[in-house]
């Protein structure tokens, strides 16, 4: 599956926002609250609807309900995360720490259970987006020929398959935060880069 999400996530004064929910009371009281806070913001009842709209317009952060019919919210963040570094928040009723752990282990910047207030919301949206307003994808500063492919010490590092191959070219499994790390190092290489970022 291939998605057409926005390869510069820029900080923006009203960003891009995805609310993916197939309640629609509860997608339209998200989306009433984050308009009301001067974000941009799209409703979608499925993984197929949002797809739809981010091929008409780039988002810069998606909130995924954990649990909808067909294709889930584990799924849509697997794939986003595949082709971006954008914001993802888990909106879920699930409260057991395992929901949380499998929602942040698959790429997930951060994990909210219904219910919430509208005052939790806003502080994690402008949390996430701060966190990730500066990334760009691909980033500006390395070489756009590289096709994701980074060399080092003999290593290379595959973006686009989330892979790291050593010397002899086996693969070498990385969780999710390791990737994320080094990924961040490779595209900024002798930048000094903040513990927030």
């Amino acid at each position: 599956m291939q998605l057409v999400v926005n390869r510069k996530f820029v900080m923006q004064s009203n960003p891009h926002i995805v609310i993916v929910e197939d309640d629609q009371d509860t997608r339209e009281e998200i989306g009433e609250c984050l308009s009301s806070e001067g974000f941009n913001v799209s409703l979608a009842a499925s993984g197929e609807e949002m797809r739809q709209l981010i091929s008409r317009e780039s988002a810069n952060l998606f909130l995924l309900d954990l649990n909808m019919p067909g294709e889930d919210g584990l799924s849509l963040a697997r794939d986003i995360r595949r082709e971006s570094e954008v914001g993802i928040i888990m909106v879920s009723g699930k409260t057991a720490e395992i929901d949380r752990v499998v929602g942040l282990e698959v790429g997930a910047d951060d994990y909210i259970t219904k219910p919430f207030s509208h005052r939790e919301l806003l502080a994690r949206v402008r949390n996430v987006l701060r966190r990730t307003s500066d990334y760009s994808y691909p980033c500006q500063s390395h070489d756009e020929s590289s096709n994701g492919q980074f060399e080092f010490d003999g290593w290379r590092l595959d973006t686009s398959a989330y892979k790291l191959y050593d010397i002899g070219g086996k693969s070498t499994p990385l969780t999710t935060a390791e990737f994320r790390l080094l990924k961040s190092f490779v595209e900024r290489p002798n930048q000094v880069l903040s513990r927030d970022y």
